[in-house]
């Protein structure tokens, strides 16, 4: 332990998703509905899913050695372990314990889940963020991943067009250069608005006492309410952030929001004032893919070169909960 703050260094991202596409046109199959009504409406027109066994921990699992690789740092070098996801395969073991076992590390290290559904990474990273400052842990792995099409009701058009499965990974370090790579960050719930977005777990009471009415085991959101929720929200939430840290709009190179639909990006990037090249969407491909959802598009756009390094990002998400949260972040050279 240290009394000086140690800066945070990005080391490394990675993504990962799985081969199946579902078009817009597949899910006619299912129930009445266009890829015209979908695209016009979120701007998906494919998003990726799992098929069979294969889930989030699998997925998060090859994002994370994707991420070690670019970070240059051996699994055994990792000391502790931060997965987030809406939903996870099995509540226990976590998925981070399930990565843990997957990288083959072979000494006991901290490895945790974190719920914060879309909004995980950004939780991640404030976390990580505080354990590297006081020097407690010198090397995190941050992985944000879902399947979200397996807890969706296939009969519900509203809810099931929307969601895709993917996995991002962040290796985050202490600064061997005294910059640190999150220049702010900053994370909000407000549970008065949790209804609006749902996922019951399943059981049975005690044979000897009043059993409960179960619920059905599937993803149920508020469409409506969630957009008027986070419109509201999000556009001046970002503008504050940027201010508060002493920046204006134009001192920032990419926005790379959470993918969740095409409308509430936009709102966004005509607050800030924002071309459509500083800002990253692939909703289009992916759908929304939950927790990975930011990574995803962070490492993607890097690979594909529509993001150059030694710039400046703006990471924003939210998520049930209701949840929120926003990090202004450096991309050097090397993290993919």
């Amino acid at each position: 332990m240290t009394d000086k703050l140690i800066p945070l260094k990005i080391a490394g991202v990675g993504y990962s998703l799985p081969e199946t596409v579902i078009t817009n046109d597949d899910l006619t199959k299912l129930y009445e509905t266009s890829d015209e009504w979908i695209y016009t409406r979120t701007g998906i027109k494919e998003r990726r899913v799992v098929s069979g066994n294969q889930n989030a921990a699998d997925l998060g699992l090859d994002a994370a050695k994707k991420a070690l690789e670019k970070a240059k740092i051996n699994p055994e070098d990792i000391d502790l372990i931060i997965s987030a996801s809406s939903a996870p395969p099995k509540l226990y073991p976590a998925i981070a314990c399930l990565i843990h076992k997957g990288l083959g590390i072979s000494k006991p290290v901290p490895a945790f889940d974190i719920t914060a559904a879309c909004s995980g990474l950004i939780y991640g990273l404030s976390i990580a963020k505080g354990y590297i400052a006081s020097g407690m842990y010198k090397n995190i792995l941050i992985v944000a991943t879902d399947n979200n099409s397996r807890l969706v009701d296939w009969t519900d058009r509203s809810t099931s067009i929307l969601f895709g499965d993917g996995a991002g990974a962040m290796v985050v370090t202490q600064s061997d250069d005294g910059v640190d790579d999150v220049i702010a960050i900053d994370i909000k719930a407000d549970g008065n608005y949790g209804e609006l977005i749902e996922l019951h777990l399943d059981g049975q009471n005690c044979p000897l006492v009043e059993q409960y009415e179960p619920q059905k085991q599937v993803i149920k959101m508020n469409g409506r309410g969630v957009y008027t929720f986070v419109a509201k929200i999000l556009p001046h939430y970002v503008e504050e952030l940027i201010s508060n840290a002493g920046l204006k709009a134009e001192d920032i190179d990419y926005l790379i929001p959470h993918q969740a639909n095409i409308r509430i990006i936009q709102a966004v990037q005509e607050r800030l004032g924002y071309s459509d090249d500083k800002v990253v969407t692939n909703i289009k491909y992916y759908g929304n893919t939950s927790a990975a959802s930011i990574p995803i598009a962070l490492a993607e756009s890097v690979e594909k070169g529509n993001v150059k390094l030694g710039t400046t990002a703006l990471m924003c998400g939210f998520g049930a909960g209701m949840t929120w949260g926003g990090a202004i972040v450096r991309l050097r050279e090397g993290i993919c």
